[in-house]
């Protein structure tokens, strides 16, 4: 086992500098402070704050990272939904299992992760979760040893197990019960090219046409997400006035997370088109705050935050008793179509004019 000596001589640093960064009892630069964490990760080394729980061969303890408690009040993000319900999730099922969950705040800094990763496992965690604040790919450091990591909303290029949302099932889903629902002329507006769920979502959103033998048309999917920023409200406006102008218009606006159908009610409305007897709208997310709230309520699909925090505390768990480590396939999790109000019927009548101007 590594000792205080063999983390000095690699971090190039004395045996005191290292007591120092432990013990948070003398200054230390920055660049020292990481060179020695650095070399107390790659040992393997634990401090002697942890030598009590060494000596069990269980702590029952999780460490968790998040950034949920210090954004949990932020509706621009991509997510919609606060990760904060990905945590309750987590801790339902760790409380049920007698584990205690030690939870770690990033306050939106990821280069604070090494730091915690190496509180914990300083801390002798039987299990580490990272918790992403939208679905996105991660780069985290290597944890060396047996300590197990479960990723939820993101996951890596190493194979490291993960819970994330099915963004392609649950976009298909929505637009396939449009088409049921006599919508022909779907309209897309997405978030941001490079996020992770619009790729896929956008992939559920051709499928769907494919399925029912509906042409894309490129003229109808737009990116409409500024991340908030100034001009994004003009920019949705542009896109829903040159759809609503084309020779076959859409009858329905699907929408990237259900902040963005909420901004396309307002366009629509001061376009003086009525939601949903004109111009029906859906979202994504099933931000409870906005769809339940606005009227007519917003049709819009679940991102599953709850069940896929309960997914990923059931998959380190197994992961900590020893089943299922050979598994790198990410578990991918559903959730379902909210069918309100903001979505209206198109009559049989509507359809038979709707093909005869794309025969045309």
């Amino acid at each position: 086992m590594a000792t205080i000596y063999d983390v000095a001589k690699v971090a190039g640093v004395s045996a005191k500098t290292v007591s120092r960064v432990l013990n948070g009892d003398g200054p230390v630069g920055r660049e020292t402070r990481e060179a020695v964490e650095a070399a107390m990760r790659d040992l393997g080394y634990v401090p002697s704050n942890a030598a009590r729980m060494m000596r069990a061969s269980k702590s029952g303890l999780v460490g968790l990272i998040t950034g949920a408690i210090s954004t949990a009040g932020e509706i621009a993000r991509p997510a919609g939904l606060p990760d904060l319900f990905i945590v309750q999730g987590i801790q339902q099922v760790m409380a049920q299992a007698g584990m205690t969950l030690m939870i770690a705040d990033t306050a939106g800094r990821s280069e604070t992760v090494p730091h915690l990763i190496d509180t914990f496992l300083s801390h002798r965690v039987e299990g580490l979760i990272y918790v992403a604040e939208y679905h996105q790919q991660v780069r985290l450091p290597k944890i060396t040893g047996q300590t197990p990591l479960v990723l939820v909303n993101c996951f890596d290029d190493a194979g490291t197990p993960a819970v994330v949302p099915d963004d392609q099932r649950g976009q298909y889903a929505l637009v396939n019960r449009l088409i049921r629902a006599g919508h022909r002329r779907i309209a897309y507006l997405t978030l941001r090219d490079e996020i992770v769920a619009t790729r896929l979502r956008g992939t559920g959103y051709r499928e769907a046409l494919a399925e029912a033998g509906l042409p894309h048309d490129p003229a109808l999917v737009q990116n409409c997400d500024l991340e908030g920023r100034d001009g994004e409200t003009q920019l949705i406006w542009d896109t829903i006035d040159r759809m609503l102008r084309l020779p076959d218009p859409p009858t329905v606006f699907c929408c990237g997370n259900d902040k963005m159908a909420l901004a396309v009610y307002g366009i629509l409305r001061s376009m003086g088109r009525k939601v949903p007897d004109e111009v029906s709208v859906a979202g994504y997310d099933n931000y409870r705050v906005i769809a339940e709230t606005l009227y007519p309520p917003l049709t819009t699909v679940d991102l599953p935050y709850t069940a896929m925090g309960v997914r990923a505390a059931q998959r380190l768990l197994a992961l900590i008793s020893g089943e299922g480590r050979d598994d790198r396939s990410p578990l991918l999790v559903a959730g379902p179509v909210h069918w309100r109000a903001s979505v209206t019927e198109v009559r049989p009548a509507n359809i038979h004019h709707l093909k005869t101007v794309r025969e045309d």
